[in-house]
């Protein structure tokens, strides 16, 4: 019997587990694209004068550069510039999930040791895993490719483009395959994963940042760090322009080195284990452990010491970027007017860079919030409230939890940014006044956000993390990065509670909208709570 004996049987199987969950992943993906080509299309139809000009906007903006290229004047290049960085993170998320689902998570829950009893290789279950990720990222970028392509753009463009998104999906189909083998845990695999995921996007983003623009300001041409990137060797595959397929070519030879690491490393641990084994704790707990707040900081921390690290690296980076901001002049500042006005250009920078910041640890703290979802399912919160802890004790430890990570995250940034924007443009005490300030009113949005996942995990539990994530994408792209941009109505964009969070430092900070938002994440969270409270647990079968 050879290493991959049963592949075949495991990948039908695990084609079959997952048809319903890559299937809308996929459709999702096509559908929004479809959606956003289709109303960028529309826009420039009528007004085609603007093309080029919204063009050098994005391109003579280091802020605009940080979401990606854009390489000439086009729809769909234009399009891709809007919505293509989230697309490739949605989709490094959608193969990390089905990699460490089909690898990690069976071990960790039995399933690969009795299929091991049968007839299977050491190799059949990572091969199925990689197998049927693969599959789905080549789905993924055919409806892509086909999205654009029903929404009236250039057949070679659309399928360069769905291809520039699914590469990123393919490589993290490797990172995902190594991590797993790596990591002791499910939650510990995705979040090696997603570590790597966020520090190829700030390699991309710095790369586009101080790259060189041409002299028609229609082009930029990337620094060296977005080289290393995959989320950058998508990018640089300049759909609508260059149409570069060669870059697929680096994701191939980075994926199968990865999925050969990852082949070796299962041949060099015990099943059920990781390559890095779980450290047994002291002989006593410390006395926080007692509580579920305590408990809860501990596993958490690991967590919240990454998103740290990755949040001060780039906010030291926009920080140090702040010279350029102020010698921008023209059509490069219109995007930044529109946050704070023409008279406070930097203020505009940093308010629109908190802002991105804020809606990163948004995402930090709906990921926290998931957990929830996870702790019931995975039965271990039973045993929890057998003890003394309520419901309400227990939610409002991860309440806590979150709040205090999202501030202590968004002040990190905050001091970071200033701190070397204080050393470009001299005022470093006076600016780390001003954007701490500006980051705190962040908070009360986050909190609207987060109020708003628990009450999809009280109310639809079995259902809570594809609509959470929906629901942050809504708010995300109905927002004020996004929603005008796209044309949408005015009552949309208020939906996102990121339109009301004051434009700080470029504007004045006034209490209304903070006010009203907090009322909103009160009222969210007595809604959860109560809801929670009520209902039977949703157990594992």
């Amino acid at each position: 019997m050879s290493g991959v004996t049963g592949s075949l049987r495991l990948v039908r199987l695990a084609a079959r587990r997952d048809r319903v969950t890559l299937s809308a992943w996929v459709l999702g993906m096509a559908v929004f694209l479809a959606g956003t080509t289709a109303m960028f299309d529309a826009s420039y139809t009528d007004q085609p004068q603007l093309l080029v000009p919204d063009t050098r906007i994005v391109v003579e903006n280091p802020g605009m550069r940080v979401l990606g290229l854009v390489t000439g004047a086009s729809v769909g290049g234009y399009t891709l510039h809007r919505d293509a960085l989230t697309l490739m993170v949605l989709a490094a998320m959608m193969s990390i999930l089905a990699v460490v689902r089909h690898t990690r998570q069976a071990e960790e829950l039995g399933r690969s040791e009795l299929l091991a009893a049968g007839v299977t290789g050491r190799y059949a279950s990572l091969a199925a895993a990689v197998v049927v990720t693969l599959a789905a990222d080549v789905l993924l970028a055919v409806g892509l490719g086909l999205a654009m392509v029903v929404a009236g753009q250039p057949a070679a463009g659309s399928f360069v483009g769905g291809a520039s998104i699914a590469l990123v999906g393919v490589v993290f189909t490797g990172v995902a395959a190594v991590t797993a083998q790596v990591a002791s845990t499910t939650r510990g695999a995705t979040g090696l994963a997603a570590g790597v995921l966020g520090v190829s996007f700030a390699l991309a983003a710095l790369g586009n940042m101080v790259g060189t623009v041409d002299s028609a300001a229609l082009r930029v041409t990337s620094a060296w760090p977005a080289w290393v990137s995959p989320v950058g060797w998508g990018q640089q595959m300049r759909p609508f322009a260059d149409d570069l397929w060669w870059p697929l070519a680096l994701a191939a030879g980075a994926t199968s080195v990865l999925v050969l690491a990852a082949g070796v490393l299962v041949s060099r641990r015990d099943v059920g284990r990781g390559v890095w084994p779980e450290r047994p704790g002291p002989r006593h707990a410390h006395p926080s452990m007692r509580r579920p707040a305590g408990l809860l900081w501990r596993l958490q921390r690991g967590a919240l010491l990454g998103w740290a690290t990755g949040l001060l690296g780039i906010g030291l980076v926009f920080g140090a970027l702040s010279e350029r901001i102020g010698g921008l002049e023209g059509a490069a500042t219109e995007w930044y007017e529109t946050f704070g006005g023409a008279a406070d250009l930097l203020g505009a920078y940093w308010a629109s860079m908190l802002q991105i910041a804020g809606m990163a640890v948004a995402v930090y703290v709906v990921t926290l919030l998931l957990r929830l979802r996870h702790d019931e399912a995975g039965g271990t919160l039973e045993p929890v409230l057998g003890t003394s802890v309520s419901r309400l004790r227990w939610l409002g430890a991860y309440a806590v939890n979150a709040l205090v990570g999202a501030t202590a995250l968004m002040l990190l940034f905050a001091v970071a940014m200033a701190l070397t924007g204080g050393q470009v443009l001299g005022g470093t005490g006076v600016l780390v006044r001003d954007l701490v300030g500006a980051a705190l009113v962040q908070l009360p949005a986050i909190a609207a956000l987060g109020a708003g996942v628990l009450v999809v995990v009280a109310v639809v539990p079995r259902w809570s993390v594809g609509a959470s994530w929906g629901l942050v994408v809504l708010c995300v792209f109905v927002g004020p990065m996004f929603g005008p941009s796209l044309g949408l109505p005015t009552w949309l964009v208020d939906l996102s509670p990121f339109s009301h969070a004051p434009n700080a430092p470029a504007v004045d900070i006034t209490g209304g909208p903070l006010l009203g938002l907090g009322l909103v994440a009160v009222l969210l969270a007595v809604v959860g709570a109560g809801a929670l409270h009520r209902r039977n647990l949703v157990l594992p079968a």
